[in-house]
């Protein structure tokens, strides 16, 4: 998920659907706003790894609102999950460069608001759009499954 710009209402479906769905990790790909909406993600039931989005400006209050159950931190974000190298970033302008390092399995961004599902070659890149919903009145997560490298766009 990404940009939930403090929607909790949104926030809540998200973690409904994840829930639901057996997720076993969540990645934010930045723009909580406030650690009061990061915290609601604790209702997931999972882990969480997030990055700093250009509007969470509370950095210390996000650390520590998110740290209880996971980690938040500046982009870009790498990391190794049921085999699968992740990058997570909040600005949309590297992904290409990224992608072309050929050195990440999956790239998850947010920034623009707009939903995508793309690949540059072996690189599947995902924005899940937004998950507040204020700029385009479409609120959006991804659901990925490790086990296909399928992933999808799920209105909330």
């Amino acid at each position: 998920m990404s940009d939930s710009h403090d929607n909790l209402v949104a926030v809540g479906r998200a973690v409904t659907l994840f829930k639901d769905a057996g997720c076993d990790l969540v990645i934010h790909a930045g723009d909580f706003v406030a650690p009061f909406a990061a915290r609601e993600l604790v209702k997931a039931g999972c882990p969480v790894k997030a990055v700093f989005g250009n509007c969470d400006g509370e950095k210390k209050g996000l650390v520590a609102a998110i740290q209880p159950f996971g980690e938040i931190r500046k982009a870009p974000f790498k990391f190794k999950y049921n085999q699968i190298n992740i990058l997570v970033t909040h600005l949309n302008a590297p992904v290409e460069s990224y992608a072309r390092q050929k050195k990440s399995d999956l790239i998850i961004f947010g920034h623009t608001h707009e939903a995508e599902i793309r690949k540059i070659g072996a690189t599947l890149i995902i924005n899940p759009g937004e998950a507040g919903g204020w700029l385009t009145g479409k609120n959006t997560v991804a659901l990925f499954d490790p086990a296909t490298g399928e992933a999808r766009i799920i209105g909330i």
